[in-house]
């Protein structure tokens, strides 16, 4: 190689560029530490329900070292993610000195089991929260399987858009450890729909239910307790005082 100039000159000019980017990012991480870019502004770009900008500093605060260059994102999206109302929080820089947060709150949809403050988001995800600000309108209660929620909750909206003809709404809606379903709408009536399905669908089940819902009314002369509607074509009732009074044409239930 020391009979070859050409070569050294190019080997030479090589270390000279590696040497000079080396030198340019110790520059770049040296400036970046100093106090010259310090973070002067935290902006929530949407507007909060739940989740009060108090809780959000008290979060924050001891992670918001270094400047804008070298604070840590991540750290501060899992801190905010870890408060109650918080489902998920995005974190972004924006030049000159400002954090940018989105932080999308839990929507609830309902109330879950007999826990306490425990809530149902839309997207059928149990959390852990107490509401401040009252819901829109009265919310179900849901029991059951946790990991059976996204469809108790699809359930729970099916059950709701069919019995509206009735002027009906459920409250409470039961799945068993066997995934048979039940449900107390807002006068007290328990309806037993069963399991899903195939030849026998739940939506299908509660339509009939309000079909024959005069006749329910009629054949228990007063509100039933129980609406049975496992049946294939009929229902049974179970009326305080009277016990079950069966009016299905089938013998065995599904």
């Amino acid at each position: 190689m020391w009979n070859r100039p050409q070569l050294l000159r190019d080997v030479a000019d090589l270390l000279y560029v590696a040497g000079g980017a080396a030198l340019a990012v110790a520059a770049v991480l040296w400036v970046a530490r100093l106090p010259l870019f310090p973070i002067r502004e935290v902006v929530v770009t949407r507007e909060l329900r739940e989740v009060r900008r108090a809780e959000i500093e008290e979060a924050l605060a001891g992670k918001l070292r270094g400047n804008f260059f070298s604070v840590n994102l991540e750290t501060l999206r899992q801190s905010l993610e870890q408060l109650p109302w918080v489902r998920r929080v995005t974190v972004r820089r924006q030049w000159p000195a400002s954090i940018v947060l989105g932080v999308e709150e839990h929507v609830p949809v309902a109330f879950w089991g007999e826990g306490a403050g425990q809530l149902v988001n839309s997207y059928g995800e149990i959390f852990a929260a107490g509401m401040s600000v009252p819901p829109a309108s009265a919310m179900p209660l849901l029991e059951g399987p946790a990991s059976f929620v996204p469809e108790m909750l699809d359930v729970y909206r099916q059950s709701l858009s069919v019995l509206e003809p009735l002027g009906r709404v459920p409250r409470i809606l039961t799945v068993s450890p066997r995934l048979a379903v039940r449900l107390k709408l807002d006068d007290g009536m328990v309806v037993e729909l069963g399991r899903e399905q195939a030849k026998a669908p739940l939506r299908e089940r509660l339509e009939r239910f309000v079909e024959f819902y005069p006749s329910v009314l009629t054949a228990a002369r007063k509100r039933p307790d129980v609406v049975d509607m496992r049946y294939p074509k009929g229902f049974a009732l179970r009326v305080s005082g009277l016990g079950a009074a069966p009016e299905s044409e089938s013998k065995g239930k599904p």
